[in-house]
């Protein structure tokens, strides 16, 4: 622990020479081995947030129903009758790339407690996913193990997986993205901080024995890979879901009966940042004894054991003299517990082997004192040059067209992933998988919670100003679908080297961008996580913000389905036609052609939007309402045929624009509704108050899929396609 810090070392460490300068400003000496591997992690920019804390100030975080935002391991609203729902996004990218089973395991591992960790019971999760090319030798590898270990963990710990996005694309072949989301619900009066209180109160260890799995992980989150990654595997933590069950009951049983002041996960960091993001909340310092750790490896040095990312391990502050009965309540779930340290006065980490200091650090200049960049940003070459339509050929064979899309793997089934997940357990569930919204009901009350995850490569890399502004837009009106009001977002920011200025360019745009959408449709962003170093021997992934929107329904009674209900019905869509194929699946995917300009936004507009479909939904004549997103009209309108196995015969459509331009333009306007015959006044009375167009209308029924003159098809060829798209490349 005494060897020099040498530049070597230094480096190693993931430490420029002006950190560590700093870093002997702040101790007024030379730092050991020991505070060096502190410091390491802390300043990492996994835990730090030293290169975006600048621009995550642009974000709305308060609001009316805004309990808890940002800045501690989740956020939290109220929705009424004294409840309130905890929410949370993290990224697991480079773990999940080097060893996919287990970084998605423990990726989902992690996430739980960050929700449990507030006094919440996580009731529902969702996963963002987006790996490289379907013809890369490693993605089938990669997608099916990350798949097994989200699945395998979720469903051992009894948690639904309710929902989620899979993409591909070739700019995640050296680094995929695996984004997990918990929410959890909770009592007012159960909610607990990770705020370390009382001087002499002791620092309890609970959980999994701690071992060499995992250490620097936050560091090498905070690095770009270069070829040969698969040395970092043993950086990558093993996961125990069953472990991590009795973990969950144990301290919600501690905290319901009041038994506990501050709880914090050792979750990035480990031991380190549970213990010194606890006192710097509470404006204390914590002491440790790491002899009293549990360990399940010997000859474990005191760094290895602060720097541990063992999973399902939470630290503890109790009141003085309640150690035995909080330890008996521990033990009863057969849980390793022990006394590891103790809460002093004065602010600092004090790291102790049995009688021995091996280091101390000012509490505040691990956390609040961490470095913060406000890094060089430089626009890139445009990417979003627009293209004239008439330099698109126009495809002979529309309904080829359509079935070449829908299967292809970004727009294909996703059942034999979401297959694989639980997604009934607990018996709260009420639209899973595979719709524009999951809905949880909340037992005891007509309340129910609408979850979705949304991204937009493609908008992303071409606008990542406008495209942030689509992928908020998106999450809303997936939420209006089913009837719910937004009430708060949560980001997994995922993105290239920071000290390249067009990845931070691309970073303050995307911040930017999400910041005046969630303005503007008043919804407060509560939580996040920043995932930067997405980059491989140089080369970075496309800018990837991937959004996680929470909405309140109040009354479960009136939940249309995304899918048409009865032959007869009428159906209509609403909404305004693109004028471009801009960042278009179609002309990605059939053009080869990833340029364009994005279609614009009209935050006015979506907000009468999500004003339609609510009272559309509230109306209760709406059997279905679906929204239009990748793949256009033409996609979204095979989507709702599906699951009943309903045909359509769209009759009439007003519009000017070209064929295909009309059916597979993305516009961010346009929903699809279906409804009983004879109801059609009541509807476009609805659409009128919104200032709403009617663009096209039909009837319900029959097994084909008819538009216009443009497409007829038998629908049970595209139900195939559909169906089989997805398994059959893989």
């Amino acid at each position: 622990m005494t060897e020099a810090c040498t530049s070597e070392i230094i480096e190693q460490h993931g430490l420029s020479p002006e950190e560590y300068d700093r870093i002997v400003q702040f101790l007024g000496r030379e730092p050991n081995l020991v505070e060096l591997g502190l410091f390491s992690v802390m300043w990492s920019e996994h835990c730090s947030y030293k290169s975006s804390r600048f621009f995550l100030k642009n974000l709305p975080t308060r609001g009316k129903r805004v309990l808890q935002g940002p800045g501690e391991n989740a956020g939290i609203i109220d929705i009424g009758e004294g409840l309130a729902v905890v929410f949370k996004i993290e990224s697991h990218n480079h773990p999940s790339f080097i060893e996919p089973y287990q970084g998605a395991a423990t990726g989902v591992g992690g996430i739980l407690r960050d929700i449990f960790t507030m006094g919440a019971r996580p009731i529902a999760n969702l996963n963002s996913l987006h790996f490289g090319a379907v013809d890369h030798p490693r993605t089938p590898y990669l997608l099916e193990r990350v798949v097994a270990g989200i699945g395998d963990y979720g469903n051992c710990i009894g948690v639904p997986t309710v929902g989620g996005e899979v993409h591909f694309d070739p700019c995640y072949n050296g680094n995929i993205l695996v984004n997990a989301f918990c929410l959890g619900l909770v009592e007012h009066d159960k909610i607990f901080r990770a705020k370390a209180q009382g001087i002499g109160n002791p620092v309890i260890y609970v959980g999994s024995k701690t071992g060499r799995d995992g250490i620097h992980g936050a560091t090498m989150a905070s690095d770009a890979f270069e070829v040969g990654s698969k040395e970092r595997r043993p950086q990558v933590q093993v996961g125990d879901p069953f472990t991590e069950k009795l973990l969950l009951e144990a301290c919600l049983e501690l905290m319901q009966e009041g038994k506990i002041v501050a709880i914090q996960d050792m979750g990035a960091a480990g031991l380190t940042s549970s213990s010194s993001e606890m006192a710097s909340r509470g404006g204390v310092g914590i002491e440790l004894d790491l002899s009293q750790v549990p360990r399940r490896e010997t000859g474990m040095t005191p760094y290895e054991v602060l720097l541990s990312e063992s999973q399902e391990r939470m630290l503890l502050v109790a009141e003085k003299g309640r150690e035995k009965e909080v330890s008996q309540v521990l033990q009863k779930w057969g849980l390793d517990v022990a006394v590891v340290g103790k809460v002093i006065e004065r602010p600092v980490l004090r790291v102790c082997e049995g009688e021995e200091v091996v280091g101390e650090v000012p509490v505040v200049a691990l956390t609040d004192e961490a470095p913060a960049y406000q890094r060089q940003r430089k626009a890139p070459a445009p990417r979003g040059k627009d293209i004239p339509i008439s330099e698109i050929p126009t495809p002979k064979d529309l309904g080829r067209s359509l079935t070449q899309l829908i299967g292809s793997p970004v727009l294909a089934s996703k059942h034999w992933v979401f297959e694989q997940y639980d997604h009934t357990v607990q018996t709260n569930t009420v639209v899973g998988p595979g719709a524009d919204a999951a809905v949880l009901r909340l037992k005891g009350t007509k309340k129910g919670i609408a979850l979705t995850v949304d991204s937009n490569r493609s908008y992303s890399y071409l606008d990542p100003y406008l495209g942030a502004m689509h992928i908020v837009a998106e999450g809303v009106r997936n939420l209006g679908c089913v009837g719910a009001e937004p009430i708060g977002i949560t980001n997994c920011l995922n993105f290239g080297n920071p000290q390249r200025p067009e990845v931070m360019w691309e970073f303050e745009q995307s911040v930017l961008g999400m910041g005046e959408a969630c303005r503007a449709l008043g919804i407060p962003v509560v939580s996040g996580n920043v995932s930067f170093y997405n980059e491989t021997s140089g080369k970075g992934i496309d800018p990837t913000p991937v959004i996680a929107t929470v909405g309140l329904i109040e009354d479960l009674q009136a939940v249309p389905s995304s899918s048409f209900q009865k032959e007869g019905d009428r159906v209509a869509i609403f909404g305004r036609a693109t004028q471009g194929f801009g960042g278009s699946e179609y002309l990605r995917l059939l053009h080869r052609q990833k340029v364009g300009k994005i279609p614009p936004m009209d935050l006015e507009e979506q907000k009468q939007l999500l004003q339609f479909c609510r009272e559309v939904v509230r109306s209760g004549f709406a059997h279905s309402v679906h929204d239009v997103s990748k793949g256009g009209i033409a996609v979204a309108l095979a989507e709702c045929c599906f699951s009943n196995g309903i045909g359509v015969q769209i009759d009439r459509v007003e519009t000017d624009l070209r064929p295909d331009l009309w059916l597979f333009g993305e516009s961010p306007d346009i929903v699809i509704v279906s409804y009983k015959a004879g109801e059609e006044r009541s509807l476009l009375s609805l659409a009128k108050n919104s200032k709403i167009n009617v663009l096209a209308s039909g009837t319900l029924g029959g097994d084909r899929y008819s538009m216009e003159s443009w497409i007829d098809l038998p629908l049970s060829q595209l139900v195939e396609v559909w169906g089989k798209g997805f398994e059959e490349i893989f």
